[in-house]
Order: structure tokens, then C-alpha cells, then sequence
């Protein structure tokens, strides 16, 4: 089952992401098929994150949410608020 976790960061968090950027990107390919696709919101300019989209499958939400539970920014207490849900594909495809 497929689950999408949208993630929103705390104000001021450019310098931690960018700090913890190399240990979450050894976290997000440690996940291989497991993770679908993932890739930051970013402000108005369109030129600084302020945020995180992960599409990740997994066997159910408590299994999803686990996984997510170890997410380098989250670890580095980036996230101001972390939404997990079910999700599928309407139109279009992933990969």
C-alpha cells in the first residue's frame, strides 16, 4: 500500500537541512523500492525548502509511520508537523 507524508518544517531550518542532508540521503536510498519518490516544498521564490514530500509503500499506516519515524530531519527535530496518508495513483504513473 502506498502512503504519502507531508512533511512541514519549522521557520529558520535552512542551515539544519543542510547539515543533515548527507545523512538523510544515505537514510532515503537505505529504503530502496520501499521509498516511490520524495522531494522538498519549497517557498514562494521557489528557491528554499520548507519542507518534505515523501511517497513511501508499505504493509499498513502504523508500518509507514515507523519507517518515516526515522527520517534524519525528523531526528534533527526540523519538522513542525508530519502528515501521514494513504494514497494511490488517480492519473498518471510513479517510476
Amino acid at each position: 500500500m502506498l502512503f504519502v507524508a507531508i512533511c512541514l518544517d519549522k521557520p529558520d531550518m535552512h542551515e539544519t537541512r543542510a547539515a543533515t542532508r548527507p545523512a538523510r540521503d544515505a537514510w532515503l536510498k537505505g529504503h530502496g523500492e520501499a521509498l516511490k519518490l520524495t522531494g522538498p516544498f519549497l517557498d514562494s521564490t521557489g528557491q528554499k525548502p520548507v519542507g518534505s514530500m515523501l511517497i513511501v509503500e508499505a504493509a499498513d499506516l502504523d508500518a509507514a509511520k515507523t519507517m518515516l519515524a526515522g527520517d534524519p530531519y525528523e531526528e534533527a527535530g526540523m519538522f513542525a508537523s508530519i502528515d501521514v496518508k494513504p494514497w494511490r495513483v488517480g492519473i498518471g504513473k510513479l517510476g
